[in-house]
């Protein structure tokens, strides 16, 4: 018989700078079944950014439309900027036994599990300490302004750590990965995802 079951919604959450961008990517080269959620933004496209690979980019009345009609999973606005989840390939996938990771914060994963609460799996990568976090940021070229503006919001995010499944220390890239790795093959698992199971069990005799 096929094993069929439902995808996981796997929520990388982590104070910018942590490393969760490198991870998500990672994971996907890591394991091809795996399909990363394409945010919807209203900022500008950065240098070397394309339309539906890194995010679908928007203009704020387009965004405020998605939001009316119903068509974002979650939303929030961080530094003045929106930045949403679409809802139809995100169900279409979980349902199609397709895992999805979603590179979010804190409460993007708050709405997700609120809105999917038997598909979330929430990790929360943390920097192995802040004063490490403060280093990476200065590293990647942010100015000083930036970076404190960053490390305020940082204190703020790793607050909510425990609204998560799971906690990863990042402090080497590769183990983080394989990490992540290993929580999303146990939640592939889960017995509530094996939509194969009721038939199987009634295949048996059992009750």
């Amino acid at each position: 018989m096929t094993a069929a079951r439902r995808g996981v919604g796997l929520v990388l959450a982590a104070p910018s700078g942590a490393g969760k961008s490198s991870i998500a990517r990672s994971l996907r080269a890591l394991d091809p079944a795996v399909t990363l959620s394409v945010s919807v933004t209203t900022r500008a496209p950065r240098a070397g950014e394309q339309e539906g690979v890194h995010y679908l980019f928007r203009s704020q009345p387009q965004f405020d439309e998605l939001v009316r009609r119903g068509e974002l999973l979650e939303s929030a606005t961080v530094f003045g900027r929106c930045y949403g989840t679409p809802r139809a390939p995100v169900e279409d996938a979980l349902a199609h036994g397709r895992d999805i990771v979603f590179d979010i914060d804190w409460q993007g994963h708050r709405h997700l599990r609120a809105a999917l609460p038997d598909d979330i799996v929430g990790v929360f990568i943390l920097p192995p300490a802040l004063a490490e976090l403060e280093a990476r940021l200065r590293a990647r070229g942010d100015d000083a302004a930036a970076v404190a503006r960053r490390m305020a919001l940082a204190r703020e995010e790793i607050l909510h750590c425990r609204e998560f499944d799971h906690i990863v220390v990042n402090a080497d890239l590769n183990e983080a990965i394989a990490e992540v790795h290993a929580i999303l093959r146990a939640a592939r698992l889960a017995t509530r995802r094996q939509i194969w199971l009721k038939r199987y069990l009634d295949d048996t005799g059992s009750r």
